[in-house]
């Protein structure tokens, strides 16, 4: 079966930038990734294909040479391309290449152990003020049985007898160009140079062990939905001894039930009666800090916004808080009793002149608005 386009795979166009091959790799495999969506039978061969994909797309120079030749890549191997089945499959000429082109036959040096990325879901006024969360993580270690050698407790790693240790395998070729030699990763140890007798029982000779390990996370104030803390080394260990990943905590705040955020500024809704509206008052306003008074001066109309200087959340990275807005919203009084209704008749009736002129005045002007002047 032929394979998908790189760029296909990912969901992005060739002219993507690394940050955005990066961000659309990490949004697939946590969608892929076995361990999550366990429910799903192709996941694991999802998962690998993405895996695969962000490998060559986030390389400079393999980007490149998939750009120009496709999966079809003549420099490893004719065929073979990025799958990396290579010359060794035809011949063994794939190492004439390796010669030429820079290969690096069987062993690897120590690898770097992949990113992890978790999202962690914090309250309204933690993501204000901070927090320090404890999460649990899946994630790939040395196994602590056989302290990552594989073998038994009490047995020994033996060396390759077909590699003698080198991890590949040599062979000489005679080509029009003379004797060339063909190397490829031993079959018989995979490149690891080593020969485990009696697999340990916890990790089946790999090393390493799927666990779960507590991460204390610390939130500082000011973060929002998106905001991502890194903690490095806490990713999934090395294969071969080298440096463990990355753990990449994404942020998301959950709404609240009165406040609202825009930036480092609050907002929240003020409800007041007709009567506070109008004669003006002295009311309790809810802040992230506590309660706070608010003076309403008289005559209020609805829509009218106060700010509460220094009142609403940090910005990230340093020690100045933006503002909170009071917005102030009038509620017409329902379910009157007949003396209040008769109460606001006669309100209407002292209001009438004035109410009737301004009245007056918005008829004549939405009147001007849609016919125009004649």
């Amino acid at each position: 079966m032929s394979k998908r386009d790189y760029y296909e795979v990912l969901g992005v166009e060739k002219s993507a930038s690394p940050d955005e091959i990066k961000r659309a790799y990490r949004k697939l495999a946590r969608q892929y990734h076995p361990d999550v969506n366990k429910e799903d039978p192709n996941a694991e061969e999802k998962f690998k294909e993405v895996k695969e994909a962000y490998e060559v797309l986030s390389d400079e120079n393999k980007r490149a040479r998939y750009d120009q030749y496709g999966h079809q890549d003549p420099t490893q191997g004719m065929g073979g391309g990025f799958d990396g089945a290579g010359f060794g499959d035809f011949g063994g000429f794939g190492d004439i290449f390796d010669m030429f082109f820079g290969g690096n036959g069987g062993r690897r040096g120590p690898q770097r152990g992949a990113d992890l990325e978790y999202e962690l879901a914090v309250a309204f006024e933690e993501a204000a003020f901070g927090t320090e969360e404890e999460i649990e993580i899946p994630r790939t270690e040395m196994c602590s049985t056989c302290g990552g050698s594989g073998a038994k407790p009490g047995t020994k790693v033996e060396t390759c007898a077909v590699c003698h240790g080198t991890g590949e395998q040599q062979t000489t070729v005679n080509t029009p160009f003379g004797r060339m030699v063909n190397r490829k990763v031993c079959s018989a140890c995979r490149g690891s140079g080593k020969h485990i007798s009696v697999p340990c029982a916890d990790c089946h000779g790999t090393g390493r062990r799927r666990v779960r390990r507590a991460v204390k996370v610390k939130v500082p104030a000011g973060v929002d939905t998106g905001t991502t803390l890194r903690i490095p080394g806490a990713g999934e260990s090395s294969p071969n001894g080298g440096q463990p990943g990355d753990l990449h905590i994404v942020i998301r705040v959950r709404p609240h039930d009165i406040f609202e955020r825009e930036g480092t500024n609050v907002y929240v809704n003020y409800p007041l009666t007709y009567v506070q509206a109008a004669l003006g008052d002295e009311v309790e306003v809810p802040t992230l800090d506590g309660a706070v008074k608010l003076r309403i001066p008289e005559g209020t109309q609805t829509g009218t916004s106060f700010r509460l200087r220094g009142k609403g959340i940090v910005r990230l990275g340093s020690s100045q808080r933006g503002d909170q807005h009071v917005r102030v919203q009038v509620i017409t009084p329902t379910h009157l009793t007949d003396k209040q209704r008769e109460l606001l008749r006669e309100l209407g009736r002292e209001l009438g002149e004035h109410t009737s002129e301004q009245t007056r005045t918005f008829i004549e002007r939405m009147k001007s608005a849609i016919l125009g002047d004649s």
